[in-house]
């Protein structure tokens, strides 16, 4: 197995296991992920996914012997449709980075919606010293100052875990042994509030940074009406006055 599922209460915990490869993402490995992806969507009791890593490498990108041995020209479809998939599902996702993310793993770890990172953890967008082209990372101009961006697709080099939480691309730095506890933690703060409050409120950014936000208030306030008419929307207030925790049903 090269990915895993784990389910650790309301959250599902995503772990590449190809760590002798740098957890390289070749062709087994993307559909493994994508499986994983669509069953934590699909599991109604999961409400936020950790992606991880064994190994000192976070996600070192594509398979380049496998892209080699193909003869790669263009990126294959699938590769896009996985690696656009984290941004794609209603429920949160939080990449826990210790090592390197690169390339495709930097990828990975931007379309997730929250970043931990460990200190020694670096970003790199390499394309551009391998001939290849990095479309994918479109919305980081909406992400890092454009300056940044610039630089990491122009240069190659990689940028520092304290550099990437400066400019916005990481919303944590822990010591490296605690990456994956800090950002279950995270997970288990978002997973105990209203999902459909917490769904909303992902897809409202997403409106906000595709759109701006004045187009993004009218669609926004259509999003959070299914919350505001929902069971839950009355159990919160009253679990509130009964001096007790809610208990959501995400209805």
């Amino acid at each position: 197995m090269l990915v895993s599922l784990e389910r650790v209460a309301h959250v599902g915990v995503i772990t590449l296991r190809r760590a002798d490869k740098r957890n390289a993402l070749n062709f087994a490995m993307r559909q493994q992920l994508r499986e994983a992806f669509d069953a934590f969507e699909a599991d109604e009791e999961l409400r936020c996914a950790v992606v991880a890593a064994e190994g000192p490498v976070f996600c070192a990108g594509g398979d380049m012997k496998e892209m080699a041995d193909a003869a790669l020209g263009e990126v294959p479809a699938e590769w896009m449709q996985l690696t656009g998939s984290t941004g794609a599902l209603e429920k949160p996702t939080i990449a826990a980075v210790a090592g390197p993310a690169l390339a495709g793993g930097f990828y990975l770890a931007q379309s997730c919606d929250l970043c931990v990172v460990g200190e020694s953890a670096t970003f790199a967008i390499t394309e551009a010293k391998r001939g290849r082209g990095a479309p994918w990372a479109t919305p980081l101009i909406s992400m890092v100052p454009q300056r940044i961006m610039m630089e990491l697709l122009l240069t190659g080099r990689p940028l520092s875990a304290r550099r990437a939480y400066e400019v916005g691309l990481a919303n944590a730095i822990v010591p490296d042994g605690q990456v994956l506890d800090a950002a279950l933690q995270m997970a288990e703060e978002i997973a105990a509030n209203a999902p459909l409050s917490v769904r909303a409120g992902k897809r409202m950014v997403g409106l906000a940074a595709d759109l701006g936000p004045t187009m993004a208030r009218e669609p926004s306030e259509w999003l959070f009406r299914k919350a505001y008419t929902s069971e839950d929307a009355r159990e919160g207030p009253r679990a509130f006055a009964e001096k007790r925790a809610p208990v959501w049903k995400g209805r």
